[in-house]
């Protein structure tokens, strides 16, 4: 797993901005802060890539460059994700997209609850690297259904999922069950709640970004 906070940058303040409750009065500045957020993590991603030597025409000559070489699809679960798969989009802006209308169905018992999915499309994903967007990763129940619904769209040659705030026990999930998937997060917090929240979290991210539901 990838962990921005690790080394101290200018991601620590865009993260204390989006927990900050006086900050989250204003939507613009938290889905901004999202977005910065992803922006740099899709440039971290982007230094594990495989690039084509080539070379490029200038006014004045040849100037050698690189250019990537395996198509990019991005994946996002709706709506939270938007502003974070904007992030990524301003860096990797050829990129395919998918997305997926996921939630959080009705307890199975009082310590379990099932994944709803209503929506999803996505491109052909055979071959190509696969980046999974979601600003929060909780249970990781959501991330590793979404994962798998999407195989039947192709098989990535690669697939990286892309988080703000995590929970120990949501990363725990994902590696045990998906270990094919590379973790990049901005900061792991200390745990989940009772109601599978994020502690201390940020709150509702997609209420935070669009309003309440």
């Amino acid at each position: 797993m990838f962990l921005l906070s690790q080394k101290p940058s200018i991601v620590d303040h865009f993260i204390a901005e989006l927990r900050d409750v006086d900050c989250q009065k204003d939507r613009m500045r938290f889905r901004r802060n999202i977005e910065r957020v992803g922006e740099v993590l899709a440039y971290e991603i982007s230094k594990t890539l495989t690039y084509r030597s080539e070379s490029v025409e200038t006014p004045l000559g040849k100037a050698p460059s690189r250019s990537l070489l395996q198509p990019i699809v991005l994946a996002t679960i709706l709506r939270a994700g938007l502003p974070l798969h904007q992030g990524f989009l301003n860096i990797f802006d050829q990129a395919d997209n998918a997305f997926v209308g996921a939630y959080r169905g009705h307890n199975l018992k009082d310590d379990e609850f099932e994944v709803e999915m209503d929506y999803i499309t996505s491109p052909d994903l055979s071959g190509k690297t696969l980046i999974l967007i979601d600003p929060m990763l909780a249970t990781g129940r959501s991330l590793e259904k979404v994962y798998h619904a999407l195989l039947r769209f192709g098989i990535p040659a690669q697939t990286h999922i892309a988080s703000v705030i995590a929970s120990p026990e949501g990363v725990d999930f994902l590696q045990k069950r998906v270990p094919q998937c590379r973790l990049w997060v901005g900061a792991v917090d200390e745990r989940l709640n009772e109601q599978y929240y994020i502690v201390p979290g940020l709150g509702d991210a997609g209420d935070l970004a669009y309003g309440s539901k």
